[in-house]
Formats: C-alpha cells, structure tokens, sequence
C-alpha cells in the first residue's frame, strides 16, 4: 500500500450539505488551505444526493427565530441545547437566501416572496441542490477535493486533533493527512438495525444508506463526548417506498387515520415521535393497517404530489403510476421505519459548544453528526456548517498569535542579555526535542494504522483458500438482527428493557472483536469492513445511552418498558465518553435552558 502524506490548515471529512458550506465558507478566508475527503463523489454524496423538495427549516413571515426554538424544544420534550439552536435559527434565513443567489429554483408567489409551505417550510425544486452546493465549494481558489477516500481515524495527541487517516477506496493508497484543525461533517447513523426491507432491498432505506457513523465512531474511539443518542430518530413513512410523508400531510393536510377510519393523531400527540407512536399502537392493537387520507384530494392536489415525489422520492411517484392508483383514490398506507442516530432530527450527536467545538481541541462538529440541536434539517446543516467554519477562522487565528508570541518573547529574551540567550536557545532546544517526539509518535502511530489496513487486504480473489468464517455483510446482518431483538427495533415495537440491552451488548461486543478477521478482497470491500466496524462501534454508545436514560420521554424513539412513563428527573443530558479500557462512561449535564450560552472554553484551553 502505497502512503501519501498530506498537510491542510483544515481537514473536513464528509462533503455533504455541511461540508460544501463550510468549505463555501472558508473560501473567503485567505491563506487558509482547506481539504475536503468525501468517500463518494461530492456532486452526489450525503442525504441531497437525489435532491429535495422543499427546505423544512426556515422563519417564514410573521415568526421569529426564537419561535423556531420553541417549536423544537416542544417536539423533543424539552431536551435540547437551546443555545445552539437559537444560533442555527438566526441564520436558517440567511443561508437560504445565499442558496438562492447560488442559483437553487426556491418557488415564489406573485410578489416574489417564497411559498411557504406550513409554518416552517418552504417550496423548493432542489433535484440540484448538492451539485450547487458541490460546486460553491470546489469553486473556491483555497479548497481542494479529495474523492474515492474513507477516513477512518482521528490523529490524536493530548486531546488535540492533528488530522486523520484513511485510504482511496479504488486504489491503493493510504492517506496520512496533517491538519491544524478538522471539522467532522459525516452525517448520522444508518443501517444500525434491520431494517422493514430485508433481503436484497435492505439497504433500501429512509436515511441514506452511506452514513455509517463514521463521524460518530472516531470521536468515540478518540474520547470525545457524546450527547443523547438515546434520542433515536424513526420516520413515519410511506410504506414500501419509504417516502416521507410530510409533502403529504403538510402539502394536502392530509390527517392519520386507522383502518376504522377513525383520526387517531389527535389522540396521542402531533408531536414527531408522538405521530410515529400513534402508528404503533393502532397497528399493535388491532386497528391497523393506518393511511394517510387522502382520498378527498383534488385532481390538481394529485398532480402537485406527483410532481413533488419525482424531485425527491421517485419511487413513491412510479408507485401511484403502475398501480394506476394515485392518491386521490386511494389512501397513502404509512409505517415506522428502523431506528436511527441522526443529530439533524434529534438532539444526538457530539456535544458541543455554541462555535460547534467539540471536546477535543481543533475538532468541530457540524450537521447531522453534531448535538444538542434538533430539526436542522439542510438550512440547519448549512448554518452550522458556517458557524464551525467561522469558528475554526479564530481557531487558526488564535494559534498563529500563539506561535507569534512565542517568536517574540524569544527575540526579546535573546536581546536582553546572553544568558538569557543561552538559556533559551536551551529551552527552543526543548521545545524542537518535544515536538520532534509528537512527529515521530505520530509517524509510528501511521505506520501502525497501514498496517492493520493490510492486514484486511490478504485475499486472493476466487481461490478456494478465500472462502471465509465470516464476511462483512455477514456481520451487519448479524449486528441488525441483534439491535432489531435486543435494543428496540422493528420487531419489538421500538420497545427495550435493561435485560434486552445487556444481552444486546454483550454481543455487539462479540461481533466487534470479530472485525479482526475480517478479509477483503480490494479497497472498496476494505471500505465495507470499516463501515461495519463504525456501525458496532455506534451500536455500543447507543445502547449504554439507552440504558442510562430510565424514563420514556420519546415514546417509540426511546420506549423504555421498565420505566414506561416520562419523568421530570430526567430533564438533563445523557452523555458519555468512552473510557481507555473501552467501557463508556455516562455523564449525566443540566439543561442549557432560554438566554444561557454554554461556551465550552475548557474544550479548547
């Protein structure tokens, strides 16, 4: 395997919807190198990669971004970091307008205002929104494009970021890459659980299927903390398909309706995991299966439906038309999907703090893989992604000033007297010896880290002596169906309890230390093996978070059944860190409630 070593001012991994608007961002900032290392192509990574039809996070007239807040904190039961999400909506406006100006179509009415679409929303025709977005990125003179790579680990002395590992998933290279500061933009966790399309269709899923957590893992892995995974997202969708069922329900005001026809979503709750429960239950006792109405539609209500699916779930759109069966005749069967970690609909992710730094210093976190802030959806995703990038701006700033006033004092000693002199050429001697140590700590660490790279990269192709124990397809099936049984998926009812959990991680655990033997045949299968390893990794913090939380705040996104009921005790954070030994250690934080700023100035000191 081959080693390329490279430097940056800043490192972004993941060239997703945060990703492209930091580097957009960072392209003003000049003399500062920025390096995107996206696994896939970046026109069409991420969760935009097919597009989008409408923006879900905006300050429509007659709100303001506080209202945004509320309207968050009431969805989530009240545990969200309300300091990060004042600062996302104060911008959701803003970014919108700078997608505009790049040249996304967003709809707009005789006035040329844009058309809302309920109280938050606004219509867009986004089939492009990623290449635009991958465009402003690339076009920047300071940014450079780094594809076909999978980074798999931090670099980490001292709790200080000092870049990232990974290899080109088409050819082989191993990539060394040095960063003064690095910003984690991989998005959420998917494919943790078994998924309601198993089989070949497994993979075909609400959330994209190539956010394995990676994000998630490494700072794990790197001692970082972490915020609320027991805030599970599952999405109420179309069933089949998996469409969302917002464009639906907001687009026609179509209500939830049992097989009766009885409107049930009054009868739970309408907020996001209270409509999911409501599912569940009808379906649990007998009253399913449940629709979304919408046999009542107009002809011209259809029609936009059809339209708006194409530019975002063609599959729901091709469904209708086969089956000559469109909604306006027959009403839109819906169902829960597996469970998810995605910190861009719940509060799960890094904790961080109000400029997106994370616990490691020179580590920022933005989008889905960053917590505390809930409903960002893509306007969210971008106004965190140019807050870190503001962010890491001072950050870079702030270490050059250190570096100066280092050289300064060093001049003005060697000026005063030649004792002075000689007692700090004695201390730069140190300082070289010091971080001479660091480079070779670190060129060691590398060294090891190829290594275990290729020691995957032993098989032959079809001889026979390739015939494996296990593959790692083998192995996410596996984990899936433990996480299904043990840790309150699909075949529970979202349900969990302590004796499940424990058994879940016991052979999670098992599975994990599995990923040794796992072989590969070529970089891209290299990539699979370490997409499997991110998700176990995930899989384990996610069940210690289950286990801490003993309440059920979320029904179905956490349904405890030992501890059925929602409690005022728990109004704090569950977060963690895992700890050397590999155990994970629950930290237990106040909330971070109305005109409170939790600057985390420890993280970066």
């Amino acid at each position: 395997m081959k080693t390329k070593r490279l430097e940056t001012d800043v490192l972004i991994i993941g060239g997703g919807t945060a990703g492209c608007f930091a580097a957009y961002t960072l392209g003003k900032e000049a003399g500062v190198s920025v390096l995107i290392a996206e696994k896939a192509n970046i026109k069409r990574s991420g969760c935009l990669a097919a597009g989008v039809n409408a923006l879900n996070a905006y300050i429509t007239e007659g709100h303001v971004p506080q209202d945004y807040v509320d309207y968050a904190k009431k969805d989530a039961h009240g545990i969200v970091r309300e300091d990060l999400l004042l600062s996302m909506s104060e911008r959701l406006n803003h970014v919108t307008k700078v997608l505009d100006d790049l040249g996304l179509v967003i709809l707009k009415d005789e006035n040329g205002k844009y058309v809302a679409r309920g109280n938050r929303n606004i219509k867009i025709n986004g089939e492009n929104i990623k290449p635009l977005l991958a465009e402003a990125a690339m076009s920047q003179d300071n940014v450079t494009v780094l594809e076909r790579v999978n980074i798999t680990d931090y670099i980490i002395e001292e709790n200080e970021i000092k870049g990232a590992w990974g290899f080109n998933i088409e050819e082989n290279v191993f990539y060394d890459i040095r960063a003064k500061a690095v910003l984690c933009a991989t998005g959420g966790a998917a494919g943790l659980y078994r998924p309601n399309n198993p089989g070949f269709s497994r993979h075909k899923m609400w959330y994209s299927p190539f956010n394995t957590g990676a994000g998630f893992a490494m700072g794990i892995l790197a001692g970082a903390e972490m915020t609320t995974f027991e805030m599970r997202f599952i999405a109420l969708r179309c069933k089949d398909t998996i469409a969302p069922v917002g464009t639906i329900a907001q687009g026609v005001g179509a209500k939830q309706m049992n097989s009766h026809g009885e409107i049930y979503e009054t009868k739970y709750g309408l907020t996001t995991s209270q409509r999911l429960y409501g599912t569940v239950t009808e379906n649990r006792e007998g009253r399913g299966p449940c629709y979304l109405k919408t046999d009542e539609i107009s002809s011209a209500q259809e029609q936009d439906l059809y339209r708006a699916y194409l530019n975002m779930a063609p599959s729901q759109t091709l469904k209708w038309l086969e089956g000559s069966r469109g909604p306006a005749s027959e009403n839109v069967e819906i169902e829960g999907t597996e469970p998810y970690i995605v910190g861009g609909h719940t509060a799960s992710g890094y904790w961080v703090d109000n400029g997106r730094r994370t616990t490691v210093k020179g580590l920022f976190a933005a989008g889905d893989v960053a917590g505390g802030c809930p409903q960002k959806y893509v306007t969210g995703a971008l106004a965190e992604g140019e807050i870190a990038a503001e962010s890491m701006t001072e950050y870079l700033k702030a270490l050059k000033a250190k570096s100066k006033s280092a050289d300064t004092d060093t001049a003005k000693a060697d000026s005063t007297n030649n004792r002075s002199a000689e007692l700090n050429e004695t201390d730069n001697i140190n300082k070289t010896n010091a971080i001479d140590k660091v480079e070779t700590k670190i060129d060691e660490a590398a060294a090891l880290k190829k290594k275990e790279y290729e020691s995957h990269l032993t098989a032959k192709g079809n001889d026979s002596e390739d015939t494996f124990f296990i593959t790692a397809e083998q192995l996410e099936e596996a984990m899936q169906k433990i996480m299904d049984q043990y840790a309150g998926g699909i075949a529970t009812d979202y349900q969990y309890n302590e004796e499940r959990l424990v058994i879940g991680k016991k052979r999670i655990g098992e599975l994990l230390g599995m990923i040794d033997e796992l072989k590969a045949k070529d970089m891209f299968e290299l990539k699979d093996i370490y997409e499997v390893r991110e998700r176990l990794i995930v899989c384990q913090t996610l069940i210690e978070h289950l286990r801490a939380r003993k309440e059920t705040r979320w029904h179905s996104f956490g349904e405890n059944s030992d501890y059925p009921e929602e409690s005022s005790k728990w109004l704090k954070y569950v977060n963690s860190k895992r700890k050397p030994d590999g155990e994970t250690e629950i930290i237990f934080r106040e909330l971070v409630t109305g005109g409170k700023v939790y600057e985390c100035t420890d993280f970066t000191e």
